[in-house]
């Protein structure tokens, strides 16, 4: 954590602008605009998913074969408070 959590961090923040509240992305197009690779993006869309960094909904969808996009967007329970995040 002390040598990555900086580098992590900065990518998460990226792939959640992108990604929140907007439109569909591959991970590829995600990729091409953060500077990470595709793994990367995938592994922060994860994270996003969890509690301890927001506990997002990522929502995905099949495009054609092996290709989805994702979307993110702010959990229920934030949204039914009024709080935004």
């Amino acid at each position: 954590p002390e040598l990555d959590f900086n580098r992590l961090s900065t990518q998460l923040e990226r792939v959640k602008a992108l990604t929140l509240g907007s439109d569909w992305w591959t991970l590829r197009e995600l990729a091409d605009r953060t500077g990470a690779s595709e793994a990367s993006v995938s592994a922060r869309l994860r994270d996003l998913r969890k509690q301890r960094f927001g506990g997002y909904t990522v929502e995905r969808r099949r495009v054609s074969g092996g290709l989805w996009q994702y979307k993110v967007s702010q959990p229920v329970d934030n949204i039914m408070k009024g709080d935004v995040l």
